[in-house]
């Protein structure tokens, strides 16, 4: 089959050429005929399968067959998205299928000013694509109206629950037309994600072209099992082969992710970071010097695992394994698209064993791995500082030079309830101790 089969019009095929694009995949050729009729979808895929296209490609059609110019402060066409990246490939996309046909595209996102956006809006736009959050804030400052628009596309729904967004997008669908044609597209297919579908949809047609939270063939999986505290150092030591070209490393936070990008820096490799503590120009500076090949490593959380469609992503690294399964496939499916080979590859400490085993339950496969644990070295051991000797709160006396042992848990954690509160002692001496029966603890 090819898109000239699907019944587009020449526009649209003419736009398609010119990108490229001759043969649909299949989640595109399910999807589109279905959409074009007006009927309601739900659309299982995982990402990297041509989402985007399988629901731009027919609304840009109906908006151009059924011409007439979007209402002031409204839109024909709403699509939500989880994330900034994310909804500014999406509008990207729009603006590319259907650039000869004159439509308005505009798109709404925390992280940048909103007057520029109010003056958008005002005029009236045929597509909109927004993130649940600033939407809200627009309609709740009446700087829009959904009452007019046409058809409502929920992108990358599971992840959107994930975020916390069902309250929002039930406040946003609660101010659209009855009349609207709906299209829902996720990459898994959790019980939450059947209840939001059946408040969504009417009568949907469902198109499921993988298994759910499958992952694609072409990624080479493999998994080292490693102590937390080598991570870095076998990260870099990764970073020798000169394969890894392009590569995503995945971290579970926003600190893990800018410690471990100051870590490749200083071993000599081009990294930058991205996540949501990133202002947007900084987050879209990264992603440009990523996909122009200007720095070789992108270190992101779990807000690009979706939100990054970039071609050619040699590698991607989980630096740290997700604590929801379903994350997982998102992130290795960064790599191995549009038919191209990729490479995944975790690193597991030992705590991150069940969440190994989860991932594994979720994709029913069991991913080869290789030991990479030191095991003839141990993690380095905190010691504490020598003091004056002193009485401690069992009243033993410590000699000078001898060690205090410290509770086996951070130095900065609070001392657990049950001790009280530590009494300080020796104040205006050098140093102090703190004591926290049973033992003490060296400040």
């Amino acid at each position: 089959m090819k898109f000239s089969d699907l019944g587009l019009s020449a526009p649209i095929l003419q736009a398609l050429q010119g990108e490229g694009y001759e043969t649909p995949t299949p989640i595109q050729a399910k999807a589109i005929p279905i959409v074009l009729t007006g009927r309601d979808l739900l659309g299982i895929a995982q990402t990297g399968t041509g989402k985007t296209a399988a629901f731009a490609l027919p609304i840009i059609q109906r908006l151009s067959t059924e011409r007439r110019p979007a209402q002031r402060k409204g839109c024909r066409v709403l699509v939500l998205t989880p994330t900034r990246e994310l909804a500014t490939q999406i509008a990207e996309s729009f603006r590319t299928y259907g650039r000869h046909l004159g439509l308005s595209v505009a798109v709404v996102f925390g992280g940048v000013g909103h007057r520029p956006q109010i003056q958008t809006l005002a005029r009236g736009v045929d597509v909109l694509v927004a993130t649940p959050g600033r939407l809200i804030d627009h309609l709740t400052e009446r700087h829009i109206t959904l009452a007019g628009t046409e058809v409502l596309v929920l992108d990358e729904a599971d992840q959107m629950l994930d975020l916390g967004f069902l309250p929002p997008i039930r406040r946003i669908v609660a101010q659209l037309s009855s009349r609207r044609q709906s299209l829902f597209f996720s990459a898994t297919m959790p019980p939450e994600i059947g209840k939001l579908a059946a408040e969504l949809l009417r009568d949907p047609a469902r198109v499921a072209v993988t298994p759910v939270a499958s992952t694609v063939d072409s990624v080479i999986q493999r998994v080292l099992h490693v102590e937390s505290h080598s991570k870095r150092a076998l990260l870099v030591e990764l970073f020798a082969d000169p394969q890894m070209s392009r590569t995503l490393v995945f971290t579970r936070t926003k600190r893990g992710a800018d410690r471990v990008a100051r870590h490749l820096e200083a071993a000599g490799i081009r990294v930058a970071a991205i996540h949501g503590n990133k202002s947007q120009p900084q987050r879209e500076q990264a992603l440009a010097a990523f996909r122009a090949s200007k720095i070789r490593v992108l270190v992101a959380t779990d807000i690009a695992a979706r939100g990054i469609d970039i071609d050619q992503v040699t590698h991607v690294v989980n630096y740290e394994l997700p604590e929801v399964p379903e994350a997982y496939v998102h992130r290795i499916g960064r790599t191995a698209r549009a038919g191209a080979a990729g490479i995944a590859i975790s690193l597991c400490d030992v705590d991150e064993r069940d969440l190994l085993r989860g991932i594994e339950r979720l994709t029913r496969q069991s991913i080869p791995a290789e030991d990479r644990r030191s095991h003839t070295s141990k993690p380095p051991e905190r010691t504490a500082h020598r003091e004056p000797t002193r009485r401690n709160g069992n009243g033993r006396r410590h000699q000078h030079g001898e060690k205090t042992r410290a509770p086996a848990r951070s130095w900065s954690a609070a001392p657990p309830a049950r001790y009280g509160t530590p009494r300080k002692q020796g104040a205006g001496r050098k140093g102090s101790v703190w004591t926290n029966r049973p033992g003490s603890m060296v400040e």
